[in-house]
């Protein structure tokens, strides 16, 4: 007599499930087709499977109404490619991450950035990594009046137009429209990179544009440990002044630095390192004009040196600091703060005290907490995140 066995339902289907766990696949998923990514391996670390470039903000910052604009994915890999490739530029020794770094939180540590040719830059190159997400607040394409224009003097209104304006300057990159399309259509890699992005392999000035700002928008550092414990902290809460509350993951100092910080920073630099809090100021560096800054491009008598206020995440990183690269250590700009802050015509209110510089005086203790707390705003993932790095062999 044979024995009957009765299976349930769900033991059925784990079975199947087993039985198919261990034969082979009858195919293998290709996101580039075979013969393209034979052709694009010759020449770059690029992952079969694409890179996923959405973001998610931490909750008290979308408690903010900050969130990650969605970019194009495809045109991202090929922004990354085009963003490391020195072929774009006139000596074939200089890209755009020549001047900012991912090591260094995409900041350069030169006073002022050299171009081609080892021409010299006048200004600091801001480091990318202080911003919270370019999508989330830059760029007028994206938020119309309200978004935060690109360079120190809030120049560009757009990625697009700010990397246009890095690749033709005659300092950085001198090249013409028309010599960056040749550049690009002379590399055999970038043909499938097309195809994926655009759906066919023309090369056009506007197409190289819109995949390095799509790129660039999805740069972003919000993984910091003040980010950390600011998620645990604070949460949602965002406009209850938790931001004050001692962090539990914090040393003492960082805490003590954190306070010096929100009494005396935060109001241009932003007290949750979401977005700053103005879009430009002057801080008294210079008595008098040197640089015109955003007053160079308004022509307004009340912008004459001001520019950009960015945020301070990955600071300890970032050196040397201010628009032309002046102080060498943080300890220096926190002197500049605490003592020498000179009276100039437009200097920001935060900054004065009646007609003259405000003197904050900090004690040597201070200053030691309050840079153990700017070192808490340095975002190690965002230093070795495969999907910004160089992906040239």
């Amino acid at each position: 007599m044979k024995r009957v066995f009765h299976f349930g339902l769900p033991l059925v289907t784990s079975l199947l499930l087993l039985t198919a766990c261990e034969q082979k696949p009858d195919f293998e998923y290709y996101y580039y087709e075979p013969e393209d990514y034979a052709l694009l391996s010759q020449y770059l670390n690029l992952p079969q499977r694409p890179d996923n470039y959405s973001t998610k903000l931490p909750k008290h910052l979308e408690a903010q109404g900050l969130f990650a604009r969605a970019v194009d994915q495809d045109k991202a890999i090929l922004g990354r490619v085009l963003f490391y490739d020195k072929n774009l530029s006139k000596d074939k020794k200089v890209s755009c991450a020549s001047c900012h770094r991912q090591e260094i939180a995409f900041s350069d540590d030169k006073p002022v950035s050299r171009g081609v040719f080892d021409r010299v830059g006048t200004r600091n190159s801001i480091a990318l990594g202080s911003v919270l997400n370019f999508s989330a607040y830059y760029g007028t394409d994206l938020f119309g009046p309200s978004g935060i224009p690109f360079f120190w003097d809030n120049r560009a209104n757009t990625a697009s137009e700010q990397n246009l304006a890095t690749m033709t300057n005659p300092v950085e990159m001198d090249m013409k429209h028309p010599e960056i399309v040749d550049a690009v259509k002379a590399q055999p890699y970038y043909a499938p990179l097309f195809r994926m992005a655009y759906g066919d392999e023309t090369v056009t000035i506007q197409r190289i544009s819109e995949a390095i700002a799509n790129f660039v928008n999805a740069i972003g550092s919000y993984r910091s440990k003040f980010d950390r414990e600011a998620e645990k902290t604070i949460g949602t809460e965002v406009w209850s002044n938790r931001e004050r509350l001692n962090f539990s993951g914090f040393t003492p100092a960082e805490n003590r630095g954190k306070q010096i910080y929100l009494d005396n920073c935060a109001s241009c630099h932003s007290p949750l390192q979401g977005r700053p809090m103005k879009m430009f100021a002057n801080n008294g560096l210079d008595a008098t004009i040197t640089d015109k800054g955003v007053g160079g491009i308004t022509n307004q008598p009340a912008h004459m040196g001001m520019f950009k206020v960015p945020l301070l995440r990955n600071i300890a990183l970032t050196a040397p600091y201010m628009h032309d690269g002046r102080f060498a250590t943080l300890e220096e700009v926190i002197d500049h703060y605490s003592t020498g802050i000179k009276p100039h015509p437009n200097l920001s209110p935060e900054l004065r005290l009646g007609s003259q510089p405000r003197r904050f005086n900090f004690t040597p203790q201070e200053k030691s907490d309050l840079i153990a707390f700017l070192h808490t705003l340095t975002d190690e993932e965002l230093l070795v995140d495969k999907r910004f790095s160089n992906p040239f062999k």
